[in-house]
Formats: structure tokens, C-alpha cells, sequence
């Protein structure tokens, strides 16, 4: 009877990379690429991707010469990470970039959800601390408890990194709050006068104030833009209501104003958030105001983007804070800070306004 033989589920790739590893393991010494090219016989391009991986993954070191030697593989980080909240898209969106540079960089990451709350983001820092992680990143939208939060994390010797709120004691990582602001004013500004010939009844801005003054920036900012572009509005033209970043607050707040205004028919609407912006469009749609009101929001979520190509949504831009950058940049500054590296206080990610023309 013929003997069947067995196959054998190799990587190839896999293969050469412990290739390359057991040989600086059996000569005990440095060696460069040309040297581990030549022992090995695998193509140049293949090993020096295979050592710079090493090296990224701590298994190697690089010394200034370009020699390579194989080092103590250090214990895994742990990364504590807790979530603004589950429920929230842009958290959500932050999230899943981090877990994907976690995973890339050889890094556990330890997730919390602080469920939009200053006590639940205060026990999960706590247990972060019990734990031991090694680095913390802070995604909390509540101010009133960041000093809290800071102050127990510096004391416990871990380094700290803050998402779009300021935490005392720790690297803020996140936008340029005023200035994505201004963006969005701008572009209200810019309806208003093409398509309401320059007139407007209210700018209303619909805000964070539990995030801090520097995320109410992103209101501050575009009611400054709007002042710059229409001089002669009035000053009791501005209002500024909070709507916790929540979608049902926001839309019962604008159903609110709305009713209670019925002959307002140019309103400008910035939103601190996405999902402030899409409350505004349900209570639009619900009374039948779509045309009065344009708004513009911030984070570019998934069905932001979708009502903004809608021609007679009054949802008009929201600026892109681009999450596909936040996991790579914040797994980036969390290894500096723990190799030691000096990093600026203030850490800003790029960002981006998209319109229904700019949209594919």
C-alpha cells in the first residue's frame, strides 16, 4: 500500500525569520546584514525587512554601525486604554485604530469603556493602577474629573496619555480644538452667503462644556469665523447651548428652539460633535425646517458622512479628525514616552473639512 504523505502547513516567511534569528543566537556576536545575507543565502531585501521587524519587536538591536546582535526579550507592554464609551461612533472609530496599532506593535492593550462618565472613568483608571499596566491612554470626556484622574495615575509612576480632553500630568494627544472650530465656521459662514444672500437669524453652537474650555474651542472657534465673515451680526445673535455631545439632548434642544422661533429662517448651527449634528437634523426633519438650518459637525462618522450627500440634508460638512491616524500616532508617542524620549505637551492629529462635493 502507498505511503500518503504528509503535508506540511509552512510560512515561508516564517521560516527565514527564525532562520535569520537562530543564527545570531548560535554566533553569540553582531553581525550585518551583509554577513547574515551570506550565512543564510536569503535575499538581501528579505533580511533587512526581517531585521528591521526584529528590531521594532525588541527581539534585535541596531547599533549605530549598522551591526545587528540579539538582545533580552523584554516582557510585552501593557497599554491601559479607556474608552470615552461604546455607545459613541467617533469612540468607537478611535477605538478599533488603536486595538489595530496595538496589535501591530506587539503591545497588549487593556480596554475600559468610561461610559460618557466621571465616576466610571475614575474607577478605571484606579483599576488601570492596580493592574500595573505600563503606559495609560485616557479617551474621558469629563473635565470635572481629570485632575483626579491625573493626579492618582502620576502617582503611581505611569505615564499618561490624554485623547482631545487635557488631563494635568498627562501628553495631550488629539486636535487643534479652535482651529478645527474655525474650519467649521468658515464653511457656515459660506452658506450663509451664497445661499441665504448673507442674512442669518441665529448661530447657534452647540456645545461640550463638561469637556473643558479647550474642546469648547471647537465652538469659540467657529463663532469667530462667522463673526470675521459677517461683521454685522449682533451679538445676541450667538447662542450657545450644551449638548453633551448626545444626539436626543441636541435634538430636543433644537426641536425646543425651533418651536419656541418659528419665523427664524436662516440658522447656523455648529456642532461640537457628530452626533450633536445628527440631533440637529432629526429635529429639523421632524418639524419640517430642513431648509432653515445648516449645521456642521465634527468627527466625520460613518452616517455624518452618509446624510451630508443627501442634497436637502441640512447637515452641509463636518470636519475629519482623521481616527485612521489616532492608533499608530498614539501607540508611537506611547513608546517614546516609555523609552524615555522627550515629546511635546501637545500632540496634534491632522484634520481635514469634508463637504457633499468633496465626497466621492
Amino acid at each position: 500500500m502507498a505511503k500518503t504523505s504528509k503535508r506540511l502547513y509552512l510560512i515561508p516567511v516564517l521560516s527565514k525569520s527564525l532562520d535569520i534569528l537562530e543564527l545570531l543566537q548560535a554566533e553569540n556576536r553582531p553581525m550585518s546584514l551583509e554577513m547574515i545575507h551570506r550565512r543564510t543565502r536569503i535575499s538581501k531585501t528579505t533580511v533587512y525587512r526581517v531585521l528591521k521587524t526584529l528590531v521594532h519587536r525588541g527581539y534585535l538591536a541596531q547599533s549605530p554601525d549598522g551591526m545587528y546582535r540579539q538582545v533580552m526579550r523584554p516582557k510585552k507592554l501593557r497599554f491601559g486604554f479607556g474608552g470615552q464609551s461604546a455607545d459613541m461612533p467617533f469612540s468607537e472609530e478611535v477605538t478599533r485604530s488603536l486595538r489595530d496599532a496595538a496589535a501591530a506593535s506587539g503591545v497588549d492593550l487593556v480596554e475600559l469603556d468610561n461610559r460618557y462618565d466621571a465616576a466610571t472613568a475614575v474607577q478605571n483608571a484606579e483599576e488601570f493602577i492596580r493592574s500595573k499596566v505600563d503606559l495609560i491612554i485616557e479617551f474621558n470626556v469629563e473635565q470635572s474629573v481629570a485632575a483626579i484622574i491625573g493626579d492618582k495615575v502620576a502617582s503611581a509612576n505611569i505615564p499618561l496619555i490624554a485623547i482631545d480632553i487635557p488631563h494635568p500630568n498627562a501628553t495631550y494627544f488629539g486636535v487643534d480644538n479652535y482651529r478645527v472650530g474655525v474650519e467649521a465656521g468658515e464653511m457656515l459662514a459660506r452658506h450663509a452667503q451664497t445661499e441665504w444672500n448673507g442674512k442669518v437669524d441665529r448661530v447657534i453652537g452647540l456645545d461640550l462644556p463638561e469637556a473643558g474650555l479647550l474642546v469648547q474651542g471647537r465652538i469659540l472657534g467657529a463663532f469667530e469665523a462667522v463673526r470675521s465673515a459677517l461683521p454685522n451680526l449682533p451679538a445676541d445673535a450667538y447662542l450657545r447651548l450644551d449638548g453633551r455631545g448626545i444626539r436626543e439632548t441636541s435634538s430636543k434642544l433644537i426641536a425646543d428652539y425651533l418651536k419656541k422661533y418659528p419665523k427664524d429662517r436662516h440658522i447656523l448651527v455648529a456642532a461640537a460633535t457628530d452626533t450633536s449634528a445628527l440631533g440637529v437634523v432629526d429635529a429639523a426633519r421632524q418639524l419640517k425646517r430642513q431648509r432653515h438650518i445648516a449645521v456642521v459637525g465634527q468627527d466625520c462618522i460613518a452616517e455624518a458622512l452618509e446624510e451630508i450627500q443627501s442634497p436637502s440634508s441640512p447637515l452641509i460638512a463636518s470636519v475629519s479628525h482623521e481616527t485612521n491616524a489616532y492608533g499608530p500616532n498614539l501607540m508611537q508617542l506611547g513608546l517614546a514616552l516609555l523609552k524615555g524620549q522627550i515629546v511635546p505637551p501637545y500632540n496634534y492629529v491632522s484634520h481635514k473639512l469634508v463637504t457633499r462635493t468633496s465626497l466621492p
